[in-house]
């Protein structure tokens, strides 16, 4: 029971992450500009709004004009979504608690092991790509001027943490030792529990 208990802690981990490699990859703050006191501008990798209390928002038009560091972070993102989304299918089918593949235990743990490995490349992926839009946003806030100059938002931070439940939860499902079925507890042990019985007395 101890190895189903990691397994479904690490199948949640992964949800949890999933969701909010999903968010992230959604959410307009990327980055953000400040200009004066109230004035701002966030950027995101589908759209960018601007405004003071209330913001508007505008969808990226052409994908050609884009900056080749969202195309490539929008096109990573939604790779670690895609290759997420089925890893979690096949530890469905691989996780103990559930009833499929009763009959192949040993096909059934290695399919949550390979299931749990892709999980955690998605959540590399995640991790590296966010990391690099990080260094492309430092770098140009040094190289620009101070009214160009923009900070990495909150998407990012959910990104990286995206990534980290993902990479956690996949080390609990690929865990070979979690995902084996128990071996059946042999005969010799058995009869040691079990009532011996005795030659009938010879006593009258």
């Amino acid at each position: 029971m101890a190895s189903s208990g990691i397994q479904l802690l690490g199948f949640l981990l992964s949800l949890v992450g999933i969701s909010a490699t999903v968010a992230a990859t959604f959410m307009v703050e990327w980055k953000k500009q400040m200009e004066g006191d109230s004035y701002r501008i966030y950027e995101g990798l589908w759209m960018i709004c601007s405004g003071e209390e209330r913001t508007t928002c505008q969808y990226h038009e052409s994908l050609l004009e884009l900056p080749i560091e969202i195309q490539i972070t929008r096109s990573i993102m939604m790779l670690s979504i895609c290759l997420s989304s089925m890893a979690l299918m096949i530890c469905t089918v691989g996780m103990k608690c559930t009833r499929f593949m009763d009959d192949k235990a040993r096909s059934k743990s290695t399919i949550a092991m390979v299931g749990g490995m892709m999980i955690m490349i998605s959540g590399l992926l995640a991790i590296i790509i966010t990391s690099w839009y990080v260094k492309m946003i430092v770098d140009t806030f040094h190289m620009s001027h101070h009214l160009q100059k923009f900070e990495f938002g909150k998407a990012v931070f959910v990104s990286l943490a995206g990534g980290l439940l993902m990479m956690a939860g996949g080390a609990f499902l690929s865990c070979r030792r979690c995902s084996r079925s128990e071996l059946p507890v042999s005969n010799h042990h058995t009869d040691l529990f079990m009532p011996t019985t005795h030659s009938k007395s010879n006593y009258v």
